[in-house]
C-alpha cells in the first residue's frame, strides 16, 4: 500500500478537516457551515456567470444568481462585457429578472432608468430629493469585477480578488491549447439535485464510481468485434457511441460519424501501435472535417503530443470541461441550499461563425427525469441516496483514497482555506493545485507544515 505524506494542520473552523484523507459528513448538511460558505467562499470566488453566447449583442443581457446575490452581466459592445449588482439605487428594487435584450434598464417601481454602460440616465422628479441623494457617480450601478475566458463572462463579488487567471492555471492554459473559447452551445439542461453542493461537485472529482456507477463503459462492455472492423476500431466506437449517448459534446455525433466512415481502415495487428495509428487518422479526419465548415478547432494529434489529453478538468469552485474530440460537456455547480443544488450541463461543440446561436436558460429536471440520458440519469441516482447517508448517526466521515481521491480533498480544504480567512497570496496556489484534472492524490497546499494523512 502507497503511503503518500502530506503536509496538514486543520484550519480554525467549524468541521473543518482534521486529517487529509477523512472529510467530516456535517460539511455537507450543517446549516452554520453552510453560512460561513455563503458569507467567506462565494464572496471571494471567480464564478462562471454566462457563456458569451448568451449575449451575443450590445445591450444582450443575462441575471446570474448565487445564493441572495443577483448579477446583471451585460455586453456594452463588442468584448466589452460588465456586471452590475442588480438593485435599483433608490429603493433595492431588481431591475431585471432572467434575461432578455435592452439599452436602458428601468425600475419597475419608480421609472429611474440606467444605461448599459452602469449610467443613471433618468429620475423621476428629481426636485423633491436632496442635492447629495442625486450625485451622478452615487447613482451609477454598482460595478462587479467581470472578466472573460473559455467563451464565458466570469464575475468576482470581492473587489480585491486577484486576477480571474491566476485563480484558473493551469485550467486555462490546458484549455486555451483545445481553443475552448470557439466551443458554443448546442443545448443547455438543469437538475435540482437534493444535496449539497460540494457532494454533487465531488462526485465528478473521480472515476472510482465508473465500474460500479456506469459499468455500460467498461472496455469489456461491447461484445465481440464485428467482421471486417479491426477490435481497436470496434472497441473505441463502442465507446465513443455509449460515451455520447444523448450527452451531445461528450462525444459528439458529428465526431461518431466521422470514425464510423474510417471503419474499414487497415491498422497493425499489435493493439497499442493500432491504437496509435487510430487514434492518428481520427483526429487529423476530426479536424480536417470541422475545420472545411469554417470552425476554429486545434491539432488534436499536436495536443497529444504535448500531452494534452485529459478528459475532464475542474476550475476552482463549481465549473467542470469534458472535452472529446471537436467537443465537449461542462457543467456548472450552485448551491440553493445546505442540501439543494442546481447542476448545469452544457453540450457544447464547433459550429460555423455564421450560425448565430443564443441558447435561453433551461427549465431545471428532477433527478429521476426520465429524460436525462444514461450517465446523468446514473449518477444523479446515487446522489440523494448519499445526502441521506451522510444524516446516518453510524457515519462519521468519507474516508478517501489519498491517490484517486486526492481532488476532493484538496478542494475541501481550499474551502477550510477560505472559511480561515487565509489571504489570497495563500490561497492562490492552493486553488491551482485543484484546477487540475481529476483522480489524483491528496497535495500539500502550502497552508500549514507538520501533519501527514491517516492511512
Amino acid at each position: 500500500m502507497v503511503s503518500i505524506e502530506v503536509n496538514w494542520t486543520p484550519l480554525p473552523v467549524p468541521w473543518a478537516v482534521q486529517t487529509a484523507d477523512r472529510i467530516p459528513k456535517q460539511r455537507y448538511y450543517d446549516p452554520e457551515f453552510y453560512a460561513l460558505e455563503t458569507e467567506l467562499l462565494w464572496p471571494r470566488v471567480w464564478q462562471m456567470a454566462c457563456r458569451l453566447e448568451e449575449i451575443p449583442k450590445p445591450g444582450d443581457y443575462v441575471e446570474y444568481q448565487i445564493l441572495d446575490e443577483s448579477i446583471i452581466v451585460v455586453r456594452v459592445a463588442g468584448d466589452d462585457v460588465r456586471a452590475y449588482h442588480n438593485a435599483c439605487r433608490h429603493r433595492g428594487v431588481k431591475l431585471v429578472e432572467g434575461n432578455g435584450s435592452r439599452r436602458t434598464f428601468v425600475c419597475p417601481f419608480h421609472g429611474w432608468c440606467w444605461g448599459i454602460d452602469g449610467r443613471n440616465t433618468y429620475v423621476a422628479r428629481p426636485e423633491v430629493f436632496d442635492e447629495h441623494n442625486l450625485c451622478p457617480q452615487d447613482l451609477q450601478l454598482v460595478s462587479v469585477r467581470c472578466e472573460l475566458w473559455g467563451g464565458c463572462a466570469w464575475i468576482n463579488l470581492d473587489d480585491a480578488a486577484p486576477a480571474l487567471r491566476a485563480c484558473l492555471e493551469p485550467f486555462a492554459s490546458i484549455y486555451d491549447a483545445w481553443e475552448v473559447e470557439s466551443l458554443r452551445t448546442e443545448w443547455w439542461q438543469s437538475c435540482r439535485l437534493p444535496v449539497n453542493w460540494k457532494l454533487a461537485t465531488a462526485a465528478f472529482m473521480e472515476g472510482y464510481h465508473v465500474p460500479q456507477t456506469h459499468p455500460q463503459l467498461l472496455p469489456w462492455a461491447h461484445g465481440a468485434a464485428a467482421p471486417g472492423t479491426h477490435p481497436v476500431i470496434q472497441s473505441s466506437l463502442y465507446f465513443m457511441r455509449t460515451l455520447g449517448a444523448g450527452m451531445g459534446g461528450m462525444t459528439h455525433a458529428n465526431d461518431i460519424r466521422i470514425a464510423e466512415g474510417l471503419q474499414h481502415i487497415e491498422l497493425p495487428d499489435d493493439p497499442a501501435e493500432a491504437m496509435t495509428a487510430w487514434r492518428g487518422r481520427l483526429n487529423d479526419a476530426v479536424v480536417a472535417w470541422h475545420r472545411a465548415r469554417g470552425c476554429d478547432v486545434p491539432d488534436l494529434n499536436e495536443l497529444a503530443r504535448r500531452g494534452i489529453v485529459d478528459a475532464i478538468g475542474f476550475g476552482f469552485p463549481h465549473y467542470f470541461l469534458l472535452p472529446q474530440y471537436s467537443s465537449a460537456s461542462s457543467y456548472r455547480i450552485r448551491p440553493l441550499g445546505p442540501e439543494e443544488t442546481l447542476f448545469e450541463i452544457w453540450s457544447l461543440t464547433r459550429i460555423p461563425p455564421d450560425q448565430v446561436t443564443k441558447p435561453a436558460p433551461p427549465e431545471p429536471k428532477a433527478p429521476d427525469d426520465p429524460a436525462w440520458p444514461p450517465i446523468p440519469a446514473q449518477d444523479f441516482s446515487n446522489l440523494p441516496r448519499q445526502q441521506k447517508g451522510l444524516h446516518s448517526k453510524g457515519f462519521e466521515y468519507m474516508r478517501l483514497s489519498n491517490q484517486i481521491e486526492g481532488l476532493i480533498s484538496n478542494f475541501e480544504r481550499v474551502i477550510d482555506g477560505f472559511l480561515a480567512g487565509l489571504p489570497y497570496d495563500t490561497l492562490v496556489p492552493a486553488i491551482q493545485q485543484t484546477n487540475t484534472t481529476i483522480d489524483v492524490p491528496i497535495a500539500d497546499l502550502g497552508f500549514t507544515p507538520g501533519v501527514s494523512a491517516a492511512q
